[in-house]
């Protein structure tokens, strides 16, 4: 399958980078949310708490849910252009950017599921912890951008 996109290859990558910016954007912005609206849990305000809970449900219904599910789709169209299907050579970067990938997907399924516990007033975590997992989609940005652009694999 290696080449397949032809001249699209480019058109393609860009878009897959259009739709990075825009879920990592509203990764950064959800765990933020979170910290926000289990502050307004703690201080009893339920109109406040509430807000948060509407919020919340937008980014994650317009913003990050709709981009992630693109990222991946283009991802693999380009992975597969790649050669990762035929056991192409020097790809090494790429299944380590899959992995980090993943990951990234698996933490946007937590901090989804934990907007859903707020919402429900059952938070579980302190705002320390929240603020630290915060950090985790600048994290995997980073290695992203290094295993891409520097392929040390």
């Amino acid at each position: 399958m290696s080449g397949w996109l032809g001249a699209s290859y480019d058109w393609v990558k860009a878009a897959h980078l259009i739709f990075v910016i825009f879920w990592m954007a509203g990764l950064f912005m959800l765990p933020r949310y979170l910290v926000y609206h289990q502050e307004a849990l703690a201080a009893g305000d339920t109109a406040e708490a509430a807000t948060w809970v509407a919020r919340e449900t937008k980014i994650r219904r317009i913003i990050i849910s709709p981009a992630m599910i693109i990222v991946w789709v283009l991802g693999i169209a380009l992975a597969l252009n790649l050669g990762i299907a035929d056991g192409a050579g020097g790809l090494g970067w790429l299944h380590a950017k899959i992995l980090v990938v993943v990951a990234l997907s698996g933490y946007h399924g937590w901090a989804v599921g934990y907007a859903k516990k707020l919402a429900a007033n059952r938070p579980t975590l302190t705002g320390k912890q929240l603020r630290l997992l915060n950090e985790v989609p600048g994290l995997a940005t980073a290695i992203i951008v290094v295993l891409v652009i520097v392929k040390p694999l």
